[in-house]
């Protein structure tokens, strides 16, 4: 396995040792009506980040990075969600310099391609990882309308992070849970969040 590269999220890179080996393809799992974003955002502190956007506007997610009171980056942002966004994804991912972050949110858009094509994103996406020493962190929605090619997806990431948001009481309590460490060691247990202003540990106990 070759080196960690942080995630730039501290709770997440002592949970698992140092962090995402480099070349690594992530897959984050989370309802659209989450605070799944909020993990994304921290990402870009950790090292330069290109961020292709498939839903909102560039403009509206550089907005959303400015407003956010915890600790981000300057991530270079890019609005795919056109007619053709894998050949646009695969045009800019190229460029990809060394040692980068690559976010891609949501996926959703490019996993509703035809599945061949797809299927060679995927693995030319691989590729690019492994030569540029890069992390790829595909947000995937989990909501009513989950695409066809999800499977794909969750198959060649090499670490699936699922975050499951649900009420329960009076509290609203996200749990992380790391199900999927290709080359590594998944976790055993989920890691309660608090996803606020910021992603940290909840240390309120649960009661039986």
């Amino acid at each position: 396995m070759g080196s960690r590269l942080k995630t730039g999220i501290d709770v997440l890179d002592r949970k698992l040792n140092g962090g995402v080996p480099e070349g690594n393809i992530v897959a984050l799992t989370a309802s659209p009506a989450s605070q799944s974003e909020l993990l994304l955002y921290e990402l870009t502190a950790a090292r330069g980040t290109l961020y292709l956007t498939t839903h909102r506007s560039d403009q509206a997610v550089k907005d959303a990075i400015d407003a956010t009171n915890t600790s981000t980056g300057n991530p270079t942002v890019r609005d795919v969600g056109g007619s053709e966004p894998l050949d646009e994804a695969n045009r800019l991912i190229r460029a990809l310099p060394e040692g980068a972050n690559l976010i891609i949110d949501p996926v959703d858009p490019l996993e509703r391609r035809d599945r061949p094509r797809f299927r060679t994103f995927l693995n030319e996406l691989q590729t690019q990882m492994v030569n540029t020493g890069s992390i790829a962190i595909l947000h995937c929605l989990d909501g009513h309308d989950v695409p066809r090619n999800r499977d794909a997806t969750e198959h060649m990431a090499d670490v699936v992070f699922d975050l499951d948001t649900r009420v329960e009481g009076t509290d609203m309590v996200n749990r992380l849970a790391v199900p999927k460490f290709r080359g590594g060691q998944a976790l055993g247990e989920t890691i309660k969040l608090e996803l606020t202003e910021e992603v940290a540990i909840d240390t309120s106990r649960d009661i039986a």
